[in-house]
């Protein structure tokens, strides 16, 4: 599959405010700072769709983007705001934790949640308690390893096997991943290529 167009749609604060759910939708989340836009505007192959920045907690909201498959296929990619927020109040981070779950929870369209985790580091609590919590929920969802290039050669491969050995701890299964980077685009044929075979799957509700 490949992408042929992509735009900004819409940001709410609460899933009710979210676009029809007519279609299939993915949405991406992670720690901050994990490199969620960037991973995004790599798929889409648009440098200017998500926007980006050094400094953590940027995205604030439910950002919706339109996308159209090669084979006029149309189906939401949604950006969420990160978790483990390095400099906020309590009051925001509770209402971005609320809102975040709401989404996950009772966003009847969802089709898949991607779990960004930054392949440069071991396993981390925040996300290890994050996926937990998506087992839960029954949420379906799949990891993403990210910034593979910024890695030593062997490095990415020994994070990543720790993080799903760490998984395995608590789960029976670990839950199917990817590997990617956005500077050299790894992993994006696969990542579009299961967003296509889950999109055909898709019953409209």
């Amino acid at each position: 599959m490949e992408i042929i167009s992509s735009q900004y749609l819409i940001s709410n604060a609460d899933y009710k405010q979210c676009p029809k759910p007519d279609r299939p939708e993915y949405a991406f989340i992670g720690r901050s700072n994990v490199g969620k836009s960037s991973l995004i505007n790599m798929l889409c192959n648009n440098k200017h769709l998500a926007k980006t920045s050094a400094a953590p907690g940027k995205t604030q909201l439910l950002n919706h983007f339109e996308i159209v498959s090669d084979n006029k296929q149309k189906w939401f990619l949604v950006d969420l705001p990160g978790y483990g927020y390095a400099k906020v109040s309590q009051s925001s981070r509770r209402r971005w934790e609320q809102m975040i779950e709401n989404y996950i929870r009772k966003r009847e369209n969802l089709t898949c949640l991607f779990v960004l985790i930054d392949s440069r580091h071991e396993p981390q609590k925040a996300d290890l308690e994050f996926i937990n919590q998506l087992g839960k929920w029954e949420t379906p969802f799949v990891i993403v390893f990210t910034k593979s290039d910024k890695n030593k050669p062997g490095a990415t491969r020994r994070n990543v096997e720790a993080f799903i050995a760490a998984l395995t701890e608590t789960w029976e299964m670990a839950p199917p991943y990817f590997v990617t980077s956005a500077i050299s685009k790894e992993g994006r044929i696969a990542l579009l290529d299961y967003i296509a075979v889950l999109n055909k799957s898709f019953t409209k509700l």
